[in-house]
């Protein structure tokens, strides 16, 4: 009953409160944000100094109370003003180039003050990077190894724990990750998404495949909708909102 009550209580102020903006002091805001220095101990290189800049830029920019957040990697950030791409206000964009399942952990704080209306979560593809490390990139410097698909798949996981534990009325949406046209992270790919599948099952989340959406008959990410083999294109975005459009609407 107090659980219920609870929720009732939850819905009431996210209801009200909705599109406004947090009366917290400027102090109070600044804690819901990792430390400039609060950096996975598996981010590259390259991400140690983009993390703290894109975090510095939420902090500028805060949330609003029941918002629809898109939380992942460059991927998610390279698709900029989702609101506009989908039509539909109020879609903020907390993707972070060369961010991994770990750094998505350190930065829900602000995520689950402002109770959002749905979040929308792709990550893990950086993680599979850092895991074969120097096949793809040699500039980049890595000082730690991700152990594992199964240890993402965790992260991921325990993210959803937090913003259903936090925040229990935001609907959580879990994507697969993307297909690739990089041989070494295919096998890869297919065990992660084989364990978001699986653990959808735990009841935290929604399971939205975008790996079928955007996969070719030779099993691969299909070339007319990607700039590299990795990343999408216009084509690519476009594709991904006439596929999520439907049910963003019905939020």
């Amino acid at each position: 009953m107090n659980k219920i009550l609870l929720a009732l209580l939850l819905g009431i102020i996210s209801f009200k409160s909705f599109g406004q903006p947090s009366n917290l002091s400027p102090e109070k805001l600044k804690k819901l944000y990792p430390e400039q220095t609060n950096v996975s101990p598996y981010h590259n290189s390259w991400t140690q100094k983009h993390f703290p800049k894109r975090i510095k830029e939420f902090m500028e920019q805060p949330l609003e109370f029941g918002e629809i957040v898109f939380i992942g990697n460059s991927i998610t950030e390279a698709g900029g003003d989702w609101s506009s791409k989908f039509g539909i206000n109020h879609i903020r964009n907390r993707g972070i180039a060369g961010d991994l399942s770990d750094g998505a952990l350190r930065r829900l704080d602000e995520i689950t003050y402002f109770r959002p209306k749905a979040v929308f979560i792709l990550i893990g593809i950086n993680d599979l990077f850092n895991i074969h490390q120097l096949e793809d990139n040699p500039a980049l410097k890595y000082t730690n190894t991700v152990p594992s698909p199964a240890f993402v798949a965790k992260n991921i996981l325990k993210i959803t724990k937090q913003i259903h534990r936090k925040s229990p009325l935001t609907k959580i949406f879990v994507r697969t990750l993307l297909p690739t046209r990089r041989a070494f992270l295919k096998q890869d790919i297919l065990i992660l998404n084989g364990h978001i599948k699986q653990n959808a099952t735990k009841g935290f989340y929604q399971l939205l495949d975008l790996y079928s959406v955007f996969l070719d008959s030779n099993g691969e990410l299909d070339k007319e909708f990607t700039k590299d083999g990795v990343h999408l294109n216009d084509k690519g975005y476009q594709k991904w909102v006439a596929f999520e459009k439907p049910l963003l609407e019905q939020l």
